[in-house]
């Protein structure tokens, strides 16, 4: 009878156990199973969200360079560093590490789940480095921007860049600035003393050929810069938002991912 109460006892616990101490063994890793299916579920959560994300920005990155050549870079020495690119680069990176992250969570695989973890770790670093640096050459990437900019004005209105045009007419015309430094800019690009009629303080046809005083003189560098600055609180909200999001993220995997083990000690 006792044999038979093991054998019952064993198989409920993992199926093949016989002995006493094999059913303990078995009894612990149930129990681990619990905890472990708590943080399976608030993982797959969290990789699913992270799935749903990347489709999102991906879906508006596809969007943009499909119907809006307004968006893309102003940039001449990186001109694939639209904001329509580097959405779907990002949607499509964010896609996959979800993928792992959700796969790993189902299955509860370990080699997924640190994979996962590390990708994840990868990025935080990334951006990490990246905002370190930018505070540290702030004034070299303030003069590299205007000079790279200075020669993306020798693009305006060229075949092949309507994305830059398009760019450059809708920053003159909302932020009512003109040029990078000054309107000035202009002349050297045109090699005669007009600016694009996106300048003007009234649009309307040809009106970059008047006079200067009918062109916006704020410099739109200085402009854009000075819009950012304002709104600097939401950007360093939502960046301190997408770090707690990820560094809950990688404890969460690495939670799950010890979990995992330590339920497959207990079970082996």
């Amino acid at each position: 009878m006792e044999n038979k109460h093991h054998r019952r006892t064993g198989h409920y616990c993992c199926g093949r156990s016989t002995a006493t101490s094999s059913c303990i063994s078995c009894t612990r890793c149930k129990t681990t199973s619990r905890k472990a299916s708590v943080e399976h579920i608030a993982r797959h959560k969290q990789a699913a969200e992270a799935e749903l994300g990347g489709c999102g920005i991906l879906g508006v990155g596809i969007w943009l360079a499909v119907t809006q050549g307004n968006f893309a870079t102003l940039s001449s020495s990186f001109p694939s560093l639209s904001a329509a690119n580097l959405l779907i680069v990002t949607g499509t990176f964010v896609m996959i590490i979800g993928f792992v992250g959700c796969i790993g969570a189902i299955k509860e695989n370990k080699c997924l789940l640190l994979s996962f973890f590390i990708m994840l770790l990868i990025i935080f670093l990334l951006e990490l480095t990246v905002v370190i640096l930018f505070f540290v050459y702030t004034d070299k990437i303030d003069k590299y921007a205007q000079r790279d900019l200075k020669k993306g004005l020798h693009l305006y209105g060229t075949d092949g860049n309507i994305g830059l045009t398009n760019a450059w007419s809708i920053i003159q015309t909302d932020f009512r600035c003109c040029g990078v430094s000054n309107y000035t800019d202009w002349f050297e690009v045109y090699n005669t003393t007009r600016v694009p009629d996106s300048c003007c303080l009234e649009f309307s046809e040809n009106c970059g050929l008047h006079s200067p005083g009918t062109w916006w003189k704020a410099p739109c560098y200085e402009t854009v810069k000075i819009w950012l600055q304002e709104n600097l609180l939401a950007v360093g909200i939502f960046g301190l938002c997408t770090a707690l999001v990820q560094i809950l993220g990688l404890t969460f995997a690495m939670t799950m991912y010890c979990q995992v083990v330590k339920a497959d000690t207990y079970c082996a």
